[in-house]
């Protein structure tokens, strides 16, 4: 099989976590001979190339990060221009692959139900959607942890270049729970002096100089200022 995947994140290829799960999902669909091609909607020097992939190809993939609980802009910015060139009937088949920082798939399901629509408009059948959550750390974490991270999508990849889609219960055990249970909402209470210093650490590594906590609009008094109301 071919498969070609359109990268709808905004961040550059290099500091892009879909860029890397992308690599993952593809040593899985590749390990049978499989083939891909992959393009980034960061650059848009690739925009039309990867529209005339979408037109053309038979297996296309859009992954895509979770953004506001739905897709990034940059990706509806390009879709409007690959509607317009859809073909009148159904060619290929249209699936997506999902990733978030919330663990919940539960997140996801608004932004799930708008990529549904998709493939009618571009001509294309719908071949699912894969979700899977708590990937905001990916990149910050370590190399040790970044690749347990990315196992699931690994594995995603080998099982949808069987079956094609993402539809099935195969893929139910790789996606996220769709909420947490009582018990891990308890647990992640007691954890939570581990997760602020975790973060801590996360913003030091993004830049952040201030506290965490830190309220700058808020005068020692504890009132807002006159100017900030």
């Amino acid at each position: 099989m071919r498969l070609t995947i359109i990268s709808g994140a905004v961040r550059h290829q290099s500091k892009s976590n879909t860029a890397k799960i992308i690599g993952a999902f593809r040593q899985g669909f590749e390990a049978g001979g499989n083939t891909t091609k992959v393009w980034f909607l960061s650059d848009r020097r690739q925009w039309d190339s990867a529209r005339a992939a979408l037109q053309t190809e038979e297996n296309v993939l859009f992954a895509l990060p979770l953004y506001v609980e739905n897709v990034p802009g940059i990706l509806l910015e390009f879709l409007e221009g690959a509607a317009a060139d859809a073909p009148p009937q159904a060619c290929g088949r249209l699936s997506f692959l999902l990733q978030g920082g919330f663990p919940e798939a539960s997140q996801s399901r608004c932004c799930e139900k708008f990529l549904k629509t998709l493939p009618g408009k571009l001509g294309r059948e719908y071949g699912g959607t894969f979700i899977h959550g708590e990937m905001f750390g990916l990149s910050l974490l370590g190399e040790k942890r970044a690749k347990a991270m990315l196992k699931p999508f690994a594995e995603a990849g080998r099982r949808f270049a069987q079956a094609g889609r993402f539809q099935g219960a195969d893929f139910a055990n790789l996606s996220s729970p769709e909420y947490l249970s009582e018990k891990q909402i308890r647990q992640s209470r007691h954890f939570r002096p581990a997760q602020k210093c975790l973060l801590t650490v996360i913003a030091r590594r993004l830049g952040c100089k201030t506290r965490l906590d830190a309220r700058p609009l808020i005068e020692d008094t504890g009132k807002i200022k006159s100017s900030e109301r």
